[in-house]
């Protein structure tokens, strides 16, 4: 008896020993991910040399009203009518919900899911077939309903990365919203100094004509007096035609980036024919904040949205090697199945199942591989589009910067020229009144002063241009509030 026993209790052993031979042989003939590994990480600011170009100089970083400081109270209108209005910035909200609408997908399949489903079927049922009499041959009416509910265990964790991946998504894509934002404000408020230095040309162009009319008039007087030509007289007019024809230029110049800033704030042509003339500040001295390569990383939205790519893109790769683990999904359902409506909500007809669903990929000709080759492709262009986008930033910075102090040089020299010219053009009409020069002298004289004081209006302008662009590199006010990506 006691033999019996222990035969019957070794079957079940060996039953185990079996089943763990196979599972054994199962996994050990199964997709694997060895060999295929990236070992890229993203570039740190500090390992750029950035001290000579990026001095620190005790500055402040730009606010979120940044704009504003570069131009008078229309500015800022039209830059809140932009952030309302600008299809622009619609289509980068509308990218960050569907990112978001995405990270609540993925956010779905890590938990339950209970499903209730009921089915009404009219079925004539083969005499010759399976189905016994007293069904066979004839119609019968089935009544459905199962409740059923489903939970991945999501052992290896695959589930999880994909919530992780599609909520880096999610950042990238808010990230890339304030980055749009950016880049408009910057359009418009470089439009609108654009606008403001086309006026300031303006000016100039209507003066230039005034002293071409001064200049014809002379001549006029001394033909009289025979001091000038029929030459001269054609020479001035030819002059004054020009000017003009360079007021008319600079009135069609102004029309367009009118129209330019419209189409920037989301409205039609006519909003432009509404802006009038800016009154843009006083330019100050620039310096740049401390910490700047550091603080930058938090401070530009483009390079806050490539970090969260690439954090994105690492838990895209984890969860493609936890596709090569098994997974198991627990199922169970619970209803009533019946044939005929009179029985269908009684014990009788109560219908319940559970159990695991277990999926273990084996040999699928280097499907799993191929594609976590592909991720890992993509993490290394992730990672090279990070460090191009720091790159690219903390050259953006260094050459606003460098532009910046080129025109404070250039600035002292031409005022000083500016003047000169000035003082020379004056005495030359002063001597071609008096008869003690000639037309070509005051000529040279005129365009010299002219050229002189659109030099010194063009550096002022492009000196705010260039302020403008160097808030902008800085980041424009944004700063990243967003918890770090995990590592």
């Amino acid at each position: 008896m006691k033999s019996q026993t222990s035969h019957w209790c070794a079957r079940p052993q060996a039953a185990k020993l079996a089943a763990s031979a196979i599972i054994a042989a199962a996994l050990s003939g199964c997709a694997n991910y060895a060999g295929i590994h990236s070992d890229k990480r993203m570039a740190s600011a500090e390992q750029f040399e950035t001290a000579h170009s990026l001095p620190a100089e005790h500055g402040r970083w730009p606010t979120a009203d940044w704009a504003e400081q570069f131009g008078d109270a229309q500015l800022k209108a039209l830059i809140a009518q932009a952030l309302k209005d600008s299809p622009t910035l619609e289509q980068a909200g509308a990218r960050l919900r569907q990112a978001q609408a995405f990270s609540e997908t993925a956010k779905a399949g890590t938990l339950p899911r209970v499903d209730a489903n009921y089915s009404l079927t009219r079925q004539q049922y083969s005499s010759t077939a399976l189905v016994p009499p007293p069904y066979a041959g004839g119609w019968q009416t089935e009544n459905k309903g199962v409740l059923t509910a489903s939970y991945d265990l999501d052992l290896w964790g695959k589930n999880r990365e994909a919530l992780k991946a599609a909520v880096s998504q999610a950042q990238a894509s808010e990230a890339d919203e304030a980055f749009v934002k950016l880049t408009l404000v910057t359009a418009i408020a470089r439009s609108y100094n654009q606008l403001a230095r086309l006026y300031l040309l303006h000016g100039i162009a209507v003066r230039e004509v005034t002293r071409r009319e001064q200049i014809d008039r002379v001549t006029a007087g001394r033909i009289a007096t025979g001091l000038d030509t029929e030459v001269e007289r054609r020479t001035a007019q030819a002059n004054l035609a020009t000017s003009r024809a360079a007021v008319t230029a600079l009135d069609g110049s102004i029309l367009t980036t009118r129209y330019q800033l419209a189409a920037l704030v989301g409205a039609g042509p006519d909003r432009g024919l509404s802006i009038e003339r800016p009154t843009p500040s006083a330019s100050d001295e620039v310096q740049l904040p401390d910490n700047l390569p550091a603080d930058l990383l938090s401070r530009r939205p483009d390079i806050v949205a490539a970090r969260w790519r690439v954090d994105a893109i690492t838990h895209e790769v984890k969860e493609a090697k936890a596709e090569f683990y098994p997974d198991i999904n627990l199922s169970a359902a619970i209803g009533l199945d019946a044939f005929g409506f009179g029985r269908f909500l009684t014990a009788a007809s109560r219908t319940a199942s559970v159990g695991p669903a277990i999926h273990l990929p084996i040999f699928d000709a280097g499907a799993l591989r191929a594609k976590l080759k592909g991720r890992y492709a993509e993490f290394d262009y992730a990672v090279a589009a990070y460090d191009q986008t720091l790159i690219a930033a903390l050259a953006d910075v260094a050459t606003q910067l460098g532009q910046i102090r080129s025109s404070d040089a250039q600035l002292t020299d031409a005022q000083a020229a500016q003047q000169a010219a000035q003082s020379a053009d004056q005495l030359a009409m002063t001597q071609y009144r008096a008869g003690l020069t000639n037309q070509l002298t005051v000529l040279n004289a005129d365009v010299a002063a002219l050229n002189a004081e659109q030099a010194v209006a063009n550096l002022e302008m492009n000196r705010r241009d260039q302020r403008i662009a160097l808030a902008s590199a800085l980041g424009g006010g944004y700063v990243d509030t967003s918890s770090a990506p995990a590592r």
